[in-house]
């Protein structure tokens, strides 16, 4: 599901890129003219009408179903992508899924699916992406963590866990990457509306939007906004750090 062909823009990598935040970082990226590569599970529609809608603005995004508990998976996309375009500049791993219980309550698969979805895929991605970029001595990649992995969150144990690793694996990268001019940084949204929190009973979101000072939830265009940021505009000397994006629940 293409939408236009080769060129010599700028290359991107967004994970998870169908909807919600991903589609939004997709088409901010795509929209200051990069060729961005996404990936999806199950939404093949969705992603197919993102291209669609892209191609129709001039614009490239290809989708291309990708399962990020899978490590190989995902280091084989990310080396196709390589292959084709000889270059890759932004790198945005971004694929996620909850499965919100109480510890005492969680299954095994509540446990390996959140939590390999998170952190095989960063894994994987990251691999082909850091060693073309130390080629290029060029680049940024920008990890989509949580506010959960900042302070954590009742009934997100594995959420949580996987977000706190994520700002981990930020911080070891970008110490590594940085001697061959990369930067490495990560975005910790807070309450977003997305399909992600249409779990939430109407006394939950009011719930949770009370913990928020702005007193709403972010949008997803927020969240592309600062890590379009990252990808394309931000000091490089700013690497390994975590900016957190909530409307001033953590400040």
């Amino acid at each position: 599901m293409s939408a236009g062909g080769e060129s010599d823009k700028p290359v991107a990598v967004v994970t998870g890129g169908s909807r919600g935040i991903g589609k939004a970082i997709v088409e901010h990226l795509a929209g200051a003219g990069l060729d961005v590569r996404f990936t999806f599970v199950s939404s093949a529609d969705a992603a197919q009408a993102l291209a669609s809608e892209l191609a129709a603005q001039g614009q490239l995004a290809t989708g291309s179903r990708v399962d990020s508990r899978d490590p190989k998976a995902a280091t084989g996309f990310v080396e196709q992508v390589i292959a084709e375009r000889g270059r890759l500049d932004v790198l945005v791993n971004n694929a996620a899924v909850t499965a919100d219980r109480l510890l005492a309550m969680m299954s095994d698969d509540d446990w390996s699916k959140v939590v390999d979805t998170s952190l095989n895929g960063l894994f994987g991605s990251s691999r082909p992406a850091a060693r073309q970029m130390m080629r290029q001595k060029s680049g940024r990649i920008i990890n989509v963590t949580s506010v959960s992995g900042v302070v954590g969150i009742a009934g997100q144990t594995n959420y949580s866990a996987a977000k706190a690793a994520i700002i981990g694996f930020t911080r070891s990268l970008a110490k590594e990457l940085a001697p061959a001019k990369v930067a490495v940084n990560a975005v910790a949204p807070g309450f977003v509306d997305t399909d992600m929190l249409s779990y939430m009973s109407e006394e939950q979101r009011k719930a949770a939007l009370a913990r928020v000072p702005m007193r709403r939830f972010g949008t997803p265009q927020e969240i592309a906004d600062l890590v379009g940021y990252l990808a394309l505009s931000a000091p490089l000397f700013m690497t390994g750090q975590t900016l957190v994006i909530d409307g001033g629940m953590t400040g």
